[in-house]
């Protein structure tokens, strides 16, 4: 293994790279942000590497989500909020349902970057760029807005370090009281029948608290009631941006990115011998890794080998996205191989990504497909005794008509309605509270079948 530093990555093949046209302007905007100050701090990704230790021993879950790409036309303190409130209810339902601690991490503050399939984009005869989210170029179709601008990293900096410091005042300022678990409904699914199940479940909560306040245990004098750890993540896609936030931490003399507490690979990107798993390789944070139905257990341990040498607990969580109808071909032999070997891993599902269709001109994923992927995922560790960690969902706080199904019945004629979603679709706050019912539901099966996996919070 070669010498790593945060830049060793630039003498490695490299994809998915956007191509500036004015290199001294892109050199410019990175020197200036390698002065920044980080956003999220050594100790913070070493927590959460804890606590991933934990799920990968079967002692938690791991809750992914939130935007597909962030976009800096909808960056505003309800829409943050909102994103906020549904994660928590999320994660309140498998918490309770599922009897384990559940590891909150959020898709924001940092998810500007998308992967393509193609480099460029034709409408009526016009080939522009194609559209790779907010921190490089315009989602409009014009020359001017889809070529790749320097300047659009210092803007993601800034909105990343606006969205972290609302976050951490939910999440430490009182917002995320248990006893506020009522609070956190969104208006518009009051009424849904998960609005109804989320407030019997609120109810129940409600009265362990008020039991709990009767014997001497309440919020004030117990942090952990009253707080939550909620930790970002973002793929790390455009790794000019990454280099430039990779600090060396203080206490330890090792090198961690700043721009998240958890940073992951996708799967256009995984070769090992490629730039984005050389970065990856030399930052200590948590890492995630995309594993799709191009993926062999030869390559997957391999690239283990290389961003794990040291097999150690909490540093990899595995991403399965394989849609329905690949899941069940090929997780199994992943999972055995990883098994096998010994590797302390976080298995999770991404059960959007495998499932996107086209109806009516528009991208969107039926809801009944992710449920199947998840079933699935989960049939799978039942079969394999292994432990499924963590779902990564790609949701918002909003009413957006994105993605078909759920209990009420997006239909393809619907999509046009509240479609604005800047790149894929997403799950809106019903569907994943929805979704968040079923897990905890299964999570409910896997605890009772293997009662050892039953962890005390905390």
């Amino acid at each position: 293994m070669t010498k790593w530093s945060p830049g060793s990555w630039r003498s490695k093949p490299i994809q998915q790279v956007p191509s500036y046209q004015d290199k001294a302007a892109l050199a410019e905007v990175e020197a200036r942000m390698a002065t920044y100050p980080p956003l999220v701090f050594a100790g913070e990704a070493r927590k959460l590497k804890k606590q991933l230790a934990a799920v990968a021993e079967g002692q938690g879950f791991l809750l992914q989500g939130g935007d597909c790409a962030e976009s800096f036309a909808e960056h505003g303190a309800d829409n943050i909020r909102d994103f906020f409130r549904v994660f928590l209810q999320m994660a309140v339902v498998l918490t309770f349902a599922g009897a384990q601690p559940v590891v909150k991490v959020g898709r924001i503050a940092g998810q500007f970057a998308k992967p393509r399939s193609s480099d460029m984009e034709e409408k009526d005869g016009v080939s522009l760029p194609s559209y790779r989210g907010d921190i490089i170029n315009g989602i409009d179709f014009t020359e001017s807005a889809r070529s790749p601008d320097p300047a659009r990293q210092e803007m993601a900096y800034r909105q990343s370090a606006a969205t972290l410091n609302l976050l951490r005042a939910f999440a430490q300022g009182g917002y995320a009281n248990l006893e506020n678990a009522h609070k956190w409904m969104v208006g518009f699914i009051s009424g849904s029948p998960q609005g109804e199940r989320y407030s019997a479940l609120a109810d129940r909560i409600t009265e362990t608290m008020d039991f709990m306040r009767a014997i001497g245990i309440s919020a004030e004098s117990h942090p952990s009631l009253r707080e939550t750890d909620f930790y970002t993540s973002h793929e790390a896609l455009l790794l000019g941006y990454e280099e430039a936030l990779t600090r060396i931490d203080s206490t330890t003399g090792e090198w961690y990115a700043t721009s998240g507490h958890m940073i992951w690979i996708g799967d256009r990107t995984r070769q090992p011998d490629h730039a984005h798993v050389e970065y990856c390789r030399g930052v200590k944070n948590p890492l995630g890794l995309k594993c799709g139905p191009t993926l062999d257990p030869d390559t997957l341990l391999r690239l283990l080998d290389v961003l794990n040498p040291q097999n150690e607990p909490g540093r990899m969580t595995l991403i399965a996205r394989f849609g329905a109808e690949k899941a069940s071909e090929h997780l199994p032999k992943l999972v055995r191989a990883v098994a096998r070997e010994g590797r302390k891993v976080v298995w999770s599902c991404d059960p959007m990504h495998g499932n996107t269709i086209s109806l009516n001109g528009y991208k969107t994923r039926p809801f009944d497909r992710i449920l199947s992927e998840v079933q699935t995922f989960f049939d799978v560790h039942h079969s394999e005794g292994t432990h499924p960690g963590g779902i990564h969902v790609e949701m918002t706080g909003k009413n957006v008509t994105e993605c078909t199904g759920g209990a009420r019945a997006i239909s393809a004629d619907d999509l046009s309605d509240r479609y604005h979603t800047h790149c894929d679709p997403r799950l809106n706050a019903d569907q994943a509270l929805e979704l968040a019912f079923l897990v905890a539901e299964l999570l409910k099966k896997d605890a009772a079948t293997n009662p050892e996996k039953r962890a005390v919070a905390g």
